[in-house]
């Protein structure tokens, strides 16, 4: 295998190659796939069936005897390492009675935080529409939140709460969109009025999702689309490193509404990113509605030019 090709997980002839077409599908253009890649992607998708097909009937039968299936997780741990993730947790987490508020840089983030504590998420509509992602997410009573609000506020917070209470821990990306590992968003925090007033005895732990280097191309972000981000990452040469990171927990009676909440938890992602990352975050090069953020004289995908 080529440097290049092990640096970026792409068939192509060169990196400067390789980022281009990770440029282009930032601006929404379909990417192509070798017979190599579509190849991984065959082989990843079998073993995904492979695994469904264990985990599934495993939970169901589960289900008669017992509540609480550790199926979903494990099932969803070993996707992610069927698409190329390996996963290294950092820290301890909280077993129940969590609040998880995590940054946000693939439908990865799922499979693999999910994998690692049993969490049900928060996550945008467009993931639900993602091939087979967004069904395993389903599993995991993920809360499906569209970007032009349709589904109503009460009714996102009324399902967090059953979430919560059923899963004893739930996570929200609270950026609004998925990111690039270089960039953090403010926090849209209206999803944290769960926690006005917090449910008793339930903590905020704050958690980091490092990818290194390959946030850069594996990243969903821009114009791409579900499919096409999903292709790109299963028919990704080799495998990368996934740090799940938690953070200290704190009581969110401490720290009173939902905004000041999210201030705490963004501070101490910002403050482990920077520590990760060993330089200062970059502005994200895309809007983002939701947060009303603007990138303003810095709107463009990627400069056409390696990392």
């Amino acid at each position: 295998m080529d440097d290049h090709a092990a640096a970026t997980g792409i068939d192509a002839p060169t990196e400067d190659k390789a980022w281009q077409l990770r440029v282009e599908a930032a601006r929404g253009a379909n990417t192509p796939i070798s017979i190599r890649g579509w190849l991984r992607v065959v082989r990843r998708v079998l073993m995904l069936v492979a695994l469904l097909l264990v985990c599934l009937p495993s939970h169901f039968v589960f289900r008669i005897l017992a509540y609480g299936s550790p199926f979903p997780m494990y099932f969803l741990r070993y996707s992610a390492w069927i698409c190329g993730a390996r996963v290294e947790v950092e820290g301890t987490h909280l077993k129940r009675d969590v609040f998880y508020v995590a940054n946000h840089i693939s439908w990865l983030d799922i499979l693999s935080l999910a994998g690692a504590c049993g969490t049900a998420f928060v996550a945008k509509a467009e993931l639900e529409e993602t091939p087979v992602v967004g069904w395993l997410a389903s599993l995991n009573r993920t809360v499906f939140v569209k970007r032009e609000h349709r589904m109503g506020v009460a009714e996102q917070i009324n399902a967090l709460k059953e979430a919560l209470a059923d899963n004893w821990a739930v996570t929200v990306f609270p950026e609004g969109t998925t990111t690039d590992g270089q960039s953090l968003l403010p926090f849209k925090t209206s999803m944290l009025s769960v926690l006005e007033p917090p449910p008793p005895g339930v903590l905020v732990q704050p958690v980091l999702l490092d990818y290194g280097q390959v946030a850069e191309w594996i990243g969903w972000v821009g114009e791409e689309g579900g499919l096409n981000n999903a292709k790109r990452v299963l028919a990704r040469n080799g495998t990368f490193p996934l740090k799940v990171r938690f953070l200290e927990p704190f009581c969110p009676d401490e720290i009173r509404g939902r905004k000041a909440i999210g201030q705490e938890a963004r501070r101490r992602i910002e403050d482990a990113l920077l520590e990760t990352l060993g330089k200062p975050l970059r502005p994200f090069a895309h809007d983002v509605p939701p947060i009303r953020y603007e990138a303003g004289a810095a709107k463009q995908v990627p400069d056409d030019t390696a990392p």
